[in-house]
């Protein structure tokens, strides 16, 4: 009877280890996808940043060598734009060309609800009036930018950075 009872809260114990190793086990799994997916995105933000860094620099190389994106633009034809992205570089490249003989008409963003601009701000779905230009500000993710707005426009599309280095 003492050997059964000895068997018994042997059993019990080794019962209850199983589910504490089990989630010991699932929470190694779950950490390191977590970790996974965290790496992943923080070099997703650092290779958008990098882009970042590199286009504001090709911007203040043009600066410095007395050209003008306004001037570029007017050389080729371009009156009117709108420009995709407000951020950073959407509202510096806005800040440029609002006193220039360049007309921003429209920005448009994903985030357009949430934007106060001196221009109307759209959605990338919504109906886009004609313009001359659309620029694409978010440079890093301007090939799916692209086809998006391919879909909804027949407008002329180019990224800030394309510009820049054409300048």
């Amino acid at each position: 009877m003492k050997d059964q009872l000895y068997w018994n809260k042997l059993l019990k114990g080794m019962l209850a280890v199983v589910p504490a190793c089990a989630g010991v086990g699932l929470g190694i799994v779950a950490g390191r996808r977590m970790m996974k997916q965290t790496a992943a995105k923080e070099k997703l933000y650092a290779g958008k940043h990098l882009a970042i860094l590199q286009l504001f620099n090709q911007w203040m190389v043009t600066k410095q060598e007395g050209k003008s994106i306004a001037e570029y633009l007017q050389k080729s034809g371009i009156r009117t734009v709108a420009i995709y992205g407000m951020s950073y570089v959407g509202e510096r490249l806005y800040d440029e060309l609002k006193d220039s003989g360049i007309s921003v008409k429209y920005v448009i963003d994903k985030n357009a609800d949430g934007i106060y601009a001196e221009v109307d701000v759209l959605g990338p779905k919504e109906d886009l009036p004609e313009v001359d230009l659309i620029i694409v500000t978010a440079v890093f993710f301007y090939d799916e930018i692209e086809k998006d707005l391919e879909k909804v426009t027949a407008c002329r599309i180019s990224s800030l950075e394309d510009i820049l280095y054409e300048m």
